[in-house]
């Protein structure tokens, strides 16, 4: 059953992985799909909240109960600290972690706005 848990908390992280990937980079894989863009937005909006308010995201709270569930400690603080601050960012602060998460989903809804002014204006020409 150990293994289970393990691999499933395994499975959460590489969601969890994808998701930001996703949220990050989206809005260049949207153009011209409504339903996608629909989604992607709920999704930034989603990743801001998630940065900015006390609130932990579910999905860290489910691989930290699933590696608890296997025996394993779990980690303290949010996903994008345990697990980037560790590999690509050592010693970076929280908050500027948080400002940049934020500033890449802010990024990507300039972006649609960006293409929701370009359509409005050659649906009016």
């Amino acid at each position: 059953m150990v293994v289970l848990y393990l691999i499933l908390a395994d499975c959460v992280l590489a969601l969890h992985l994808i998701l930001i990937l996703c949220v990050l980079l989206g809005a260049l894989l949207t153009r011209r799909r409504p339903v996608v863009t629909a989604l992607h937005i709920g999704c930034l909006i989603w990743g801001i909240l998630v940065e900015i308010s006390p609130w932990p995201c579910p999905m860290t709270l489910l691989e930290n109960w699933l590696e608890m569930r296997a025996g394993v400690g779990a980690y303290q603080g949010g996903f994008l600290l345990h697990y980037l601050d560790k590999l690509v960012y050592p010693d970076v602060s929280p908050v500027l972690l948080t400002v940049v998460g934020v500033a890449a989903c802010v990024g990507n809804l300039a972006i649609y706005a960006r293409r929701l002014v370009s359509w409005r204006a050659k649906r009016e020409s």
